[in-house]
Parts: structure tokens; C-alpha cells; sequence
């Protein structure tokens, strides 16, 4: 088992179908951290309201987290726009390890100062309205449906490797946009005038880290689609994991 500093991890949205929670759950087999922080839309409270998925590794994942805790791991559930409905009880504390807030300041072995947040704060800054937000999901469940068609149709040519139209549609579409960069714009500079020196978020499904005018960005991607982590290793050195 590898050990790290700190795991980030948003976006598992767990009650869809599409939440990969057994992926999710080898990720806490193969590797453990002093610092756990769930960045948000762990939960999907949205998903759940029109259809409930609940599957046993959705509750496993639960259990996996909360025996972490038990166990001596900080716990941080950072509440997102899909478990919104946890933010009118913050901040609560589970038992000695476990804490859910809004949004928490984490200090990297770099020295560095980070603002956690699953980053819907800045939607209104980048998309005015809810309802066109709760629109796009609508649309990119629709693209995750096709998924399994157009890889079984793949896999009928020989082709094995699995291929994302949603996340060759998303990435395309939002970069002719500028979405991804006006995202990524708004949160550092929010970070800069805030007194951070970076910021860490999720919401919109693509990891990265990079520089942008002199602060820190790292997006710790999702659990539907890319399966990623954001990890600080006890070195001080700051890394993606996929596990696809």
C-alpha cells in the first residue's frame, strides 16, 4: 500500500449509475493518506431526487471512508452543488476525525497556503444561470449513456481501449467556450485576493495542476469518467493518480 500526505477526491456522485464505486474503492485498497479531503458531489443529492441508484459499493465507499476516520485519517467532506443538502447542518462533526464543511484552507509541506472548495462558487461568475447548469447535466448524462454503446460497437472491431464521447464532446466544446479556462482564471484569482496561494477544487471533471499567473490550480478530476486523485506525496511533491 502506498501512503501520501494528502488524497483529494471529488466528484464520485455516488446514487447515479455512473458513479464508478468499486474503481473507487480498489483506490482506497492500494493507497492510504494521513489527510483525506472529499471535494465535493460525493453524494449526488440532485441524482437521487429524481431517480434513487443506490448500489452496496455505493454504501461500501461510505463505510470505507468512515472506518478511515475511525482508524486515525482526517477526514474532510467538502459539500459541493450535488450534496448542497448537507450545507444548511455546516459545519458538522462526525466523531473525532471526520469533518463537513463548505470550504477549508489546507497548508501543503510546500508551505504553501490552498483554499479547498468543489469550485461551484464560481459558477456564478462563469455560467449565470442554475437552471443552464442543471441543463448541461442533463445533456452529459445523456452522452454517458452512449458511452457503453460506442464502446461495445469498438470492441466488436477489435478496438479495446475504452473511448469517451462525453469526455471528447466536454472537453472540446468547453474549450471552444473558454469554460475551462475562465474557470480556471476566476478560482486562482479568487485564491490571490483571498490571501491563498492556490486553490483546490473539483466540478468540472478534469484534473490538472498548473500554474496560472503565479498561483497554484489543481483540480482533482472525477470518479465517473477519468477516475483521478489529486495526491501531495510526504515528499511535498503534488500528482495526479488515474486509475483507468
Amino acid at each position: 500500500m502506498k501512503k501520501y500526505k494528502s488524497i483529494f477526491v471529488s466528484d464520485l456522485h455516488l446514487g447515479t449509475k455512473y458513479a464508478q464505486a468499486d474503481k473507487f474503492l480498489e483506490f482506497l485498497k492500494e493507497y492510504e493518506s494521513e489527510n483525506l479531503y472529499l471535494v465535493g458531489d460525493i453524494i449526488d443529492g440532485w441524482a437521487i431526487k429524481q431517480k434513487f441508484r443506490w448500489k452496496q459499493s455505493h454504501s461500501d465507499v461510505i463505510q470505507k471512508v468512515l472506518r478511515a476516520a475511525r482508524k486515525g485519517t482526517n477526514v474532510f467532506y467538502v459539500t459541493g452543488n450535488h450534496d448542497e443538502f448537507l450545507r444548511s447542518f455546516l459545519p458538522l462533526l462526525l466523531g473525532d476525525n471526520l469533518n463537513v464543511v463548505n470550504d477549508v484552507d489546507y497548508h501543503g509541506i510546500d508551505g504553501k497556503k490552498y483554499f479547498v472548495t468543489h469550485g461551484d462558487i464560481f459558477d456564478s461568475m462563469t455560467i449565470t444561470k442554475k437552471w443552464l447548469t442543471i441543463f448541461g447535466d442533463m445533456g452529459y448524462d445523456l452522452l454517458l449513456n452512449l458511452n457503453p454503446v460506442i464502446n461495445f460497437v469498438r470492441r466488436r472491431f477489435g478496438i479495446k481501449r475504452y473511448w469517451s464521447l462525453s469526455s471528447q464532446l466536454k472537453d472540446n466544446l468547453r474549450n471552444s467556450l473558454h469554460f475551462i479556462e475562465d474557470y480556471e482564471n476566476i478560482s486562482t484569482q479568487y485564491a490571490k485576493h483571498t490571501g491563498y496561494d492556490g486553490v483546490i477544487c473539483g466540478h468540472i471533471h478534469k484534473a490538472d495542476i498548473k500554474m496560472v499567473e503565479g498561483v497554484s490550480y489543481m483540480n482533482s478530476g472525477d470518479w465517473v469518467e477519468s477516475c483521478t486523485a489529486l495526491v501531495e506525496t510526504l515528499e511535498g511533491e503534488w500528482k495526479i493518480i488515474e486509475m483507468n
